[in-house]
């Protein structure tokens, strides 16, 4: 059994993430603990999984607080000193759903999501009927968003004439971002910022094609920033005044070199992922600190490494992948709307462009390859064996997928998205056309051949 991808489970409901999962899911899961925080996003299939959801953890004993329609964020920051169960299917299409697990405000790792496969194979039998858990329901959403609005106070300046526009793709971005900045002093449009599962306004994933009404508001208005969100308000995308989005990679060199240069710590470290530039480390050396690469999906065992690795003066003070940020300063769970607020406030100071000048941003491109799920397997094993081949003198490492480096600082990284049909292919060089059609093509190959 396969059910969790880089970010928990997801896929359709009507044969993948159906109740009959969930219920087997939230079972499994109690036997991990007795206490559960249990929430969901805006997608109309959301109550009837959290239901089976409840169902489960009730009859495998643990009691279970409900909270309803929060972001993921939200979920994370209420099962700080208890376990989450969160019903979303993040920026995927309204007919998907999904599953995520969390202990402490963490996402569970690869361990604990392992133990609960075994359980759902088992499929173990309720418990006696008077062992049975409880529910209550709870709000979250206010202390939430008060922590949020304290923590973003500690960096940048007052947000006081700062204007924002959020785009909250109808997603549960829409009960905390526009919130959020407006306690913060910012005068904030909302753009598809009503709950509605269905996405009328735009489709779940922030695009720079999803976020056209975002990008044309900017471009023809006067507001000097730009946010666009997913459907569970995990990720953000940057938009600038001009209406263009900012590659992710120079958000994450951003804030990566505003934590490093703000930490006391004697090794202060930044967390990201493979396929991140190289101007992450330009900037996060140029602040004093170091950066430590972990496979995709896998932050919060790159932050514990770390930690594990280092001497007392070691601190994570940032961790990243496109997109997805966690600011260990005020938590261990990927917070777009904390990112939203602590970029907002580093703006409101000297301005976005005066916050990207430093950071040298090369050509860079990602490429979706269509694979279907069961063969990228075998085209990867196929792609490890061909593409080094195709550039001989490039140093190859394959533990997070196949990265390989070019004597010039140039790289292209290849791996199978965990979540969706595709391989996934990352480019950075001057060159970025002639290698990225390289790589691809070698990839192409591959999956014909798989």
């Amino acid at each position: 059994m396969n059910l969790f991808g880089t970010a928990g489970i997801r896929g359709d409901v009507q044969s993948r993430v159906t109740p009959a999962l969930a219920r087997a899911v939230g079972r499994a899961a109690a036997a991990d603990g007795d206490s559960f925080v249990l929430g969901r996003d805006g997608r109309t299939t959301g109550e009837g999984l959290a239901a089976a959801v409840e169902a489960g953890l009730l009859s495998g004993g643990a009691d279970v607080t409900r909270v309803g329609q929060v972001p993921t964020p939200a979920l994370a920051y209420a099962a700080q000193q208890r376990r989450g169960v969160m019903v979303t299917a993040s920026h995927n299409p309204p007919t998907d759903n999904g599953l995520k697990l969390f202990t402490g405000g963490r996402e569970y790792g690869d361990d604990a999501e392992a133990r609960i496969e075994r359980r759902v194979a088992d499929d173990p039998d309720p418990l006696a009927w008077d062992e049975w858990g409880s529910s209550e329901r709870a709000d979250v959403l206010g202390a939430y968003r008060d922590a949020v609005a304290e923590y973003a106070r500690g960096h940048g300046e007052p947000l006081d004439g700062l204007s924002v526009a959020v785009d909250c793709g109808n997603g549960m971005a829409s009960l905390a971002t526009p919130e959020v900045l407006r306690d913060l002093g910012a005068d904030v449009t909302a753009i598809h910022a009503n709950v509605d599962g269905h996405f009328p306004g735009r489709e779940s994933k922030p695009t720079p094609e999803s976020l056209r009404d975002l990008r044309s508001y900017l471009a023809e208005g006067d507001a000097d920033l730009g946010i666009g969100h997913d459907g569970d308000a995990d990720r953000i995308v940057v938009v600038d005044a001009s209406g263009e989005v900012v590659h992710e990679d120079t958000i994450v060199a951003v804030l990566a070199e505003h934590y490093t240069a703000h930490s006391d710590a004697g090794d202060p470290v930044v967390v990201t992922t493979p396929n991140a530039s190289a101007r992450i480390d330009d900037r996060v050396r140029a602040a004093g600190g170091r950066v430590e690469r972990v496979r995709l999906g896998a932050l919060h065992e790159g932050i514990d490494a770390a930690r594990a690795g280092g001497v007392d003066e070691t601190e994570v003070v940032f961790a990243a992948e496109p997109w997805k940020h966690i600011h260990t300063g005020l938590g261990g769970w990927i917070d777009g709307v904390a990112s939203a607020a602590v970029l907002a406030r580093l703006v409101a100071g000297p301005g976005l462009a005066v916050l990207r000048d430093p950071v040298t941003e090369r050509p860079y491109r990602k490429v979706s390859v269509e694979c279907p799920d069961e063969d990228k397997e075998r085209a990867m094993a196929l792609v490890e064996q061909r593409l080094p081949a195709e550039f001989p003198a490039a140093s190859v490492d394959t533990e997070y997928g196949v990265r390989l480096e070019r004597s010039d600082g140039s790289w292209t990284l290849v791996r199978p998205s965990g979540t969706e049909p595709y391989v996934r292919v990352y480019a950075e060089s001057e060159d970025i056309s002639e290698l990225v059609d390289a790589v691809t093509a070698v990839v192409r190959d591959a999956v014909a051949d798989a």
